[in-house]
Parts: C-alpha cells; sequence; structure tokens
C-alpha cells in the first residue's frame, strides 16, 4: 500500500523534545515502511523522519499549537500532497473535516486527546466519512457515540531506547509542567517514600511557566531537583537510571507514551488507576497502581524489587512499534476492501 500520514503542524516528526504525538507518527511512518509499505509524511519542513515528505510546508510551530488558524494551512497543503496515495491517516482534529479531500481515498484519523462532550461531537460527525482509531479502551468507552473502528495503542522501538540498570537512585517525573500531569502528587510521594526526585518538565507555554513559579517552585526543597525540558537522548538517559517513573495523572489520560518509553528502559511505572494506565502497567509487575500519598509512597520504594527485563519485555510483547505498524496495516488493508466492520472495546 502506499499510505500517506499527516502529522500536526506543531512539532517536528520525530519531536527533538516534547512530542508525543509526533513520536508516535514516526513511530508508525518507520514501522510501515520497515514492513514493506509505501509512506508519505505531510509533516513541518524540519522534521527528519526517514520516509517521503513533499515540500511545501512550513518549519514546526509551538507557539501556535492547538489553534486552527496554524493548523488550517497545514491540513489543506498536505491534502494536496497525499493525492496519490492509497490511504490518508490524518492526525489533526481539523484534517478529516477538510471539505476538499481528494475524492475516493479512504481517510482514518486517530483521536489523541481526551473525550470531552466537545470533541465527541466532532468525532461523532468525523465518523460519518472517516474510520476512527481509538488509542485505548478507556478512551473508546469515555466516547460510546463514536463509533471506532479500531482500539490501537501507541507503540515504541525498543531497539532505540537503551535498557537502564536503574542505579541514579532517583524517582523521575517526565511530562508537561501542568497540575493535570501530577507533578505536585509526585514531589509528595518521592518525599514520603524518602527518594530523591528528579523533574523532567516541559515548561514553554506562559501557562506552564506561571504554574512552575506560583505552585511547583515554592514547594520544591532539598530531596527534588527540577531539570526542565531534556532533549530526547537526555529524555532517555534520565528513564534508565530512574528506579521508577512517578507519573501519578489528575486527569484520565487516553494513553500516557511516557509510561512505555519507561518499560522499554526497563524503568517501572508508579501510576494511579486512571485512564489507560491499568492497560498498560501490570500491578505488580512492571510497576503499580496506587492512589494517594502515602500508598504512591509506597509504592515508589516497591519498585526497586520489580524484575527490569519483565518490564522490557511487557514493551516488546504488546507495545511495539511494529506490532503497531501490523495492527493498523491490517486495518488499512480492511477499509480498502470494504471489509471492515466498527468495534466497541470490551
Amino acid at each position: 500500500m502506499r499510505i500517506g500520514l499527516i502529522a500536526p503542524p506543531w512539532v517536528p516528526v520525530p519531536p527533538v523534545a516534547y512530542g508525543g504525538t509526533e513520536a508516535v507518527v514516526h513511530a508508525l511512518a518507520t514501522g510501515l515502511t520497515a514492513a514493506g509499505h509505501s509512506v508519505v509524511l505531510a509533516a513541518s519542513s524540519d522534521s527528519s523522519s526517514p520516509v517521503e515528505r513533499p515540500s511545501g510546508f512550513a518549519p514546526a510551530m509551538r507557539s501556535g499549537m492547538g489553534q486552527s488558524m496554524s493548523e488550517l494551512p497545514h491540513v489543506i497543503r498536505a491534502y494536496e500532497a497525499l493525492a496519490d496515495v492509497d490511504l490518508i491517516h490524518d492526525h489533526t482534529l481539523s484534517g478529516p473535516l477538510y471539505r476538499h479531500r481528494p475524492p475516493g481515498i479512504p481517510v482514518v484519523c486517530t483521536m489523541h486527546t481526551v473525550m470531552t462532550p466537545e470533541l465527541r461531537s466532532v468525532y461523532r460527525t468525523m465518523a460519518r466519512d472517516t474510520a476512527i482509531v481509538a488509542i485505548s479502551r478507556d478512551q473508546a468507552a469515555a466516547a460510546p457515540e463514536v463509533p471506532v473502528a479500531r482500539v490501537i495503542h501507541h507503540g515504541v522501538d525498543p531497539a532505540g531506547i537503551p535498557f537502564g540498570d536503574g542505579r541514579g537512585g532517583y524517582a523521575l517525573f517526565l511530562g508537561r509542567m501542568d497540575p493535570t500531569k501530577g507533578v505536585v502528587e509526585a514531589v509528595m510521594a518521592a518525599r514520603s517514600a524518602g527518594i530523591p526526585l528528579r523533574i523532567a518538565a516541559k515548561m514553554s507555554a506562559r501557562a506552564e511557566v506561571d504554574y512552575f513559579r506560583d505552585v511547583v517552585e515554592p514547594l520544591l526543597g532539598g530531596n527534588e531537583e527540577f531539570l526542565g525540558e531534556p532533549d530526547a537522548a537526555g529524555k532517555l538517559e534520565l528513564l534508565g537510571g530512574a528506579l521508577a517513573l512517578i507519573n501519578p495523572l489528575q486527569w484520565d489520560e487516553p494513553f500516557g507514551m511516557v509510561m512505555i518509553e519507561s518499560l522499554a528502559a526497563g524503568t517501572p511505572v508508579v501510576a494511579v488507576p486512571r485512564g489507560a494506565a491499568p492497560e498498560i502497567v501490570d500491578d505488580g509487575v512492571t510497576g503499580f497502581l496506587r492512589n494517594g500519598t502515602e500508598d504512591l509512597g509506597l509504592a515508589l520504594r516497591a519498585a526497586a524489587g520489580l524484575d527490569r527485563r519483565d518490564c522490557r519485555a511487557a514493551v516488546e510483547r504488546r507495545f511495539s512499534a511494529d506490532l503497531m505498524a501490523r495492527r493498523h496495516a491490517t486495518l488499512y488493508a480492511e477499509l480498502l476492501t470494504g471489509d471492515l466492520r466498527p468495534v466497541r472495546p470490551s
């Protein structure tokens, strides 16, 4: 198959730092290519994913993230550039609603975020002529009125993530500087456990800076170290050296790339049982799912006793980029032959 992929315009593919959706698009592009498919990736001009990439796109524009006025010109150019493919997989929000999509080319769209009532309405409308992919059973269940074509978990390439020994002796928080990500809860849990905490967080938006300055920074003490936003290599080094990733989310995150990246590095995940976390973390084997400061702290201490090889094996078995690509390729083939039937999560 000749497959067109459309990435959002905000971050290069692959991302050089923070960028979960873009990391997924890169893994899908390379996985499909490795499986023998021809891939054309419509992405920002500063992307470096080693697949065919048409010209005419602007550099990544993080400052306009989430704004339709920034996304729409990118979408229009993308559909123009992908007029000769067999199928288009669009990872933007506005793209599948574009009125001038190339006729006769099926379109797939992945839901990359939490299903608010407004977005549920958008995806329900979109599903009239677009095959919808959910990234977790929890996400699909949160939008029962949206006909989901397939639930496909994200994947990473384990070969690209060094296996770590966890001898740094610290817990790691890795994410955005946002209250929904649970950085305050991570501080309190690590402090309860008596374990040093390293905080690596994206902090570029004004709201993120304000939250750090007003809430997080005054809370930090000698047990915590704020590192800022790491690059890709720095992120993997931090994950490999951590005794555990602490991910006490305060929202129902629909997946959580950082958790499978951590597991691929051999690092157990301590999280709360919300969103897709129970689909990723095998409680007592690859991490712990707990609520509350005290129980999260106890889980952090217990994580050092888990077998890091089990964490890595879970990714190789259930969350590899190869498996993700194969599941998507099966979906594409069913869509092209007319054999596709929407499914609901079990």
